[in-house]
């Protein structure tokens, strides 16, 4: 039986969500206490309790402590099946951290799986569903992995109700991933959306990206394509996706917009993510590394990436991984700043 401190690193969710998705794949229990330990509010939340459920039901898992605020869990698969899924977080908790949950235990089946999610899709502290769609998916099909999307339904908080679509297809052996260099970036892309709200506000969240991407970059003043959507949503809510493809690398950018929050706001902080992002001339942004490291954990050949900054989050994935799964790593970089990284199985 693993023994997992949940308090490690940053002690959020994701340590929990990592040690569920390497014990579906590897079928080796865990034993995790101090489950967000840290945090204002600590143990299982409704968002992990479902990541906790969809594991169960795909690995037919035996669980202990399965409640709303429990402390610890001890989580013991007993083997992973393919088919069709529904999950309902039932709050506005993120669909795609449930979701990337789930994929490891589900790429070697021999059959696709289909799952429908509902919950939160533009919600914060998690990737967005354009961020899954647009950079976490192709840079999976890099390294072998297949899964398609569909957005039916927006989901923002606190409302939630959401809903998307995911196809998970069976894979072969991992690939490595080498990306040192970005590249140079021909254009941006992106969405900024508002749900039961007027499109003006899409419209000035938009203005205010390109207004302030132009002042910061020259060279792309005129190369920023931003659409404009009215999307479908129980609830309301705004947001504002910056895609950034380059010639060898993807990366995203997202912003929220919330009540007392201004439109003009809500687009900066894209274009300072995206700004950031680019100055640095590294590969990946911050946010991808933590989400891929756990696959390029199992290639025997070594992946190496340059990233706009070496996160916590990334730390801690990197040494929840070593718990299930031997593997050799280094990171040049410190917290904060951008950073190399490699890895392979041992």
């Amino acid at each position: 039986m693993i023994e997992i401190d949940g308090s490690l690193g940053e002690g959020g969710g994701q340590i929990l969500r990592t040690a569920l998705s390497l014990s579906g794949l590897f079928m080796k229990p865990f034993r995790i206490f101090n489950i967000r330990k840290g945090r204002k509010k600590s143990g299982l939340m409704p968002q992990h309790l479902t990541c906790v459920r969809a594991m169960q039901l795909i690995s037919d898992a035996e669980v202990t402590g399965g409640k709303i605020g429990s402390p610890e869990l001890v989580f013991e698969p007993r083997g992973v099946k393919a088919g069709e899924f529904l999950f309902d977080i039932g709050t506005a908790g993120s669909t795609s951290l449930v979701l990337q949950t789930i994929i490891p235990s589900l790429i070697f089946s021999k059959e696709k799986t289909s799952i429908i999610l509902k919950g939160g899709t533009h919600v914060p502290f998690s990737p967005s569903y354009d961020y899954i769609a647009g950079v976490f998916a192709p840079v999976l099909a890099q390294i072998g992995i297949s899964i398609e999307l569909k957005i039916e339904s927006y989901g923002f908080y606190p409302k939630g109700g959401g809903r998307i679509k995911v196809d998970i297809f069976p894979a072969g052996d991992i690939q490595p991933l080498r990306v040192a260099e970005r590249g140079a970036i021909p254009r941006i892309k992106g969405y900024s959306g508002a749900g039961n709200l007027s499109s003006s506000i899409a419209e000035r969240q938009k203005s205010a990206a390109i207004k302030k991407i132009q002042s910061g970059i020259k060279d792309l003043g005129q190369l920023i394509d931003i659409e404009i959507l009215n999307v479908s949503s129980p609830g309301q809510g705004t947001f504002i996706f910056l895609h950034s493809e380059a010639e060898n690398a993807v990366a995203g950018f997202t912003s929220l917009g919330e009540r007392g929050k201004k439109a003009e706001v809500v687009g900066g902080e894209a274009a300072d993510e995206f700004m950031e992002y680019y100055f640095t001339n590294a590969a990946l942004d911050k946010h991808l590394p933590d989400q891929i490291v756990l696959y390029l954990s199992m290639t025997k050949e070594e992946s190496l990436f340059t990233t706009s900054s070496i996160t916590q989050h990334l730390m801690t994935n990197l040494s929840v991984i070593g718990l299930f799964n031997e593997f050799h790593y280094s990171v040049e970089g410190d917290i904060g700043k951008q950073g190399v990284v490699r890895l392979r199985k041992c």
